[in-house]
């Protein structure tokens, strides 16, 4: 490499010193520049040894040298800029997978709905979280948002769309061509001295068979295999013997506790239980009616063997034993007594998880369910008495993402999710009714929170439809909360429960609280105030209706 020594200016290879422009500018003189002169030769000293050169050398550099003058002079820039591309790498990587976690690229909710499926091969081999798949490009295609306002269009729009519209009852005789097997098996009329439905049915085993063999509820859980233990144990203790034959007493609910999740349904469960003629299900969940019979064990695990009604019945066995003990006594013999045990079953999907159905009834109208869990409730127990337990739609919600969220929790995330669900919500509302969009399987797996949850009036109004108001108590957790007491007299009332002493009805109404919040999810605070006023604006006209067709007020939560 060449340097002018007089200047020191780096030289392109084979250029003279004219090229230097430091020496040859515009106001060069070749007579005061001592180079171009000639004189006041420049000494340079090598090896200790002064020496006399021209004024222009050529000095070989040494290429490590070289090397090492350009990192010193780029060493900053340059690892800043490598630092800058790990970062950029970085942030881009956690982006794409988390996208692709949620069926999702660049665009949270470039989703728009096709045809909706009847196929229930669909999930011969998939599982429900893959039928994300089944979305196609939104014709929308809106980007992703944060902002109240434009969030505030997209309430709007859904808002334009609600229309409550009456469904059509099926007949009898669809739902036995639906349920052959289930039909077979319940009777239509039940024992007249028990408040509880029950009747006898004939037992063909022996002393040897293990009558829980088969059930589902045994097989697929280990938590309940100690309660079939014991069952297994009394069992034969238990069987009615007349002519030559066993019996065994079978049993439904007499109540069901249907709903809603994360509003309170735990604690009236823990706090029934204590009443002396109320017995439940072995197990509080058994979620038969809206999952387990259609073959769903876990929704993230897809289907598996439906478990038969039979595996169901197993579940009110414990209750079944004493309520015949109560119908065999000797005064119940000579007196007529009638039995008051009554059994309830408290699964909180009852009420609005019918997700199902789209893969097993094929007859569906606009992407809306010909059948609905009601139906079979009602062609089977038409005198049953149904509780609801409801709460400020707003509050349950986080409470549910607080809840079922696995990790990462945070206000911003729930944020997140909420506006993506929103778009996914209107992008459904936009093509199909209401009704479609809320019992709709895909949205609904495919919503990071569970909106439709809180539509409580779509879902009350379906009940309706095959059961009189009479026979529904609607409470809110709000007024449970502030006074255990008057709520459960309300559900004795309902119920048409027998006196408690004073001591009986302490234990029940002074019992702590139930299932309340983890102390890890309440550090995290409350939802932020934009999440709240857009999640106030989504809910507004349906719980508007609710207050309507209950004559309360309180349903509207405005001062929650």
């Amino acid at each position: 490499m060449r340097y002018c020594i007089n200047c020191c200016i780096h030289l392109l290879p084979n250029d003279l010193h004219r090229q230097c422009f430091r020496c040859r500018g515009p106001n060069h003189n070749n007579q005061k520049c001592p180079v171009c002169k000639g004189e006041n030769k420049i000494p340079l000293y090598a090896d200790s040894k002064q020496m006399k050169l021209l004024a222009v050398l050529e000095v070989r550099t040494d290429p490590s040298e070289s090397w090492n003058g350009f990192f010193c002079l780029r060493k900053g820039k340059l690892c800043s800029l490598i630092f800058g591309l790990l970062i950029m790498t970085l942030v881009m990587a956690s982006y794409i997978l988390t996208g692709a976690k949620h069926g999702l690229l660049l665009i949270p909710s470039p989703f728009h709905y096709g045809a909706f499926t009847s196929n229930p091969s669909l999930m011969d081999n998939e599982s429900l979280s893959d039928m994300k798949d089944h979305y196609q490009p939104s014709k929308m295609n809106i980007s992703y948002v944060k902002d109240y306002p434009s969030i505030k269009l997209i309430i709007d729009t859904i808002t334009s769309k609600i229309e409550f519209v009456t469904r059509q009852r099926p007949d009898l005789e669809e739902l036995r061509k639906q349920e052959p097997h289930m039909f077979s098996v319940i009777p239509n009329k039940f024992l007249p001295n028990s408040k509880n439905p029950c009747w006898y049915e004939e037992y063909r085993g022996n002393t040897t068979t293990d009558p829980y063999a088969t059930n589902s509820y045994a097989l697929y859980s280990k938590r309940f295999r100690t309660i079939f233990d014991y069952l297994r144990k009394v069992f034969w203790n238990h069987l009615y013997h007349y002519k030559d034959k066993h019996y065994r007493l079978r049993c439904l609910p007499h109540f069901y506790i249907i709903g809603q999740p994360k509003c309170g349904t735990t604690d009236l469960y823990d706090r029934l239980r204590l009443h002396p003629d109320v017995r439940f299900s072995a197990i509080k969940e058994p979620h038969w009616w809206t999952r387990k019979r259609f073959g769903i064990i876990r929704l993230r695990d897809g289907f598996h063997d439906r478990y038969p009604v039979e595996d169901y019945l197993d579940l009110f066995d414990l209750a079944a034993h004493q309520i015949q003990g109560v119908l065999q006594s000797e005064a119940a013999k000579e007196r007529g007594k009638m039995n008051s045990v009554i059994i309830g079953e408290a699964s909180a999907s009852t009420m609005w998880d019918n997700n199902a159905w789209i893969f097993f009834y094929d007859n569906s109208t606009e992407g809306e369910p010909p059948f609905l869990i009601q139906d079979f409730i009602h062609a089977f127990q038409p005198n049953a008495k149904l509780i609801i337990m409801l709460r400020d739609p707003v509050e349950r919600l986080y409470s549910d993402y607080l809840y079922f969220a696995s990790a990462n929790k945070s206000v911003e995330d729930f944020h997140e999710k909420v506006a993506e669900s929103l778009q996914l919500f209107e992008n459904c509302m936009l093509d199909y009714s209401l009704r479609a969009c809320v019992y709709n399987n895909t949205l609904n797996n495919a919503m990071p929170v569970r909106l439709q949850v809180g539509l409580y009036v779509v879902y009350l109004l379906d009940w309706l439809t095959v059961f009189d108001k009479e026979q529904i108590l609607v409470l809110r957790l709000e007024d449970h909360a502030s006074n255990v007491k008057y709520t459960m007299h309300m559900v004795f009332q309902f119920l048409d429960l027998g006196p408690l002493s004073e001591k009986q009805e302490a234990l029940i109404t002074k019992s702590p609280a139930s299932n309340t919040r983890r102390p890890e999810d309440r550090s995290l605070g409350p939802m932020l105030p934009t999440t709240k006023a857009i999640l106030r604006d989504f809910y507004r006209p349906f719980n508007t209706k609710l207050a309507q067709v209950l004559f309360d007020d309180a349903f509207l939560w405005k001062r929650t």
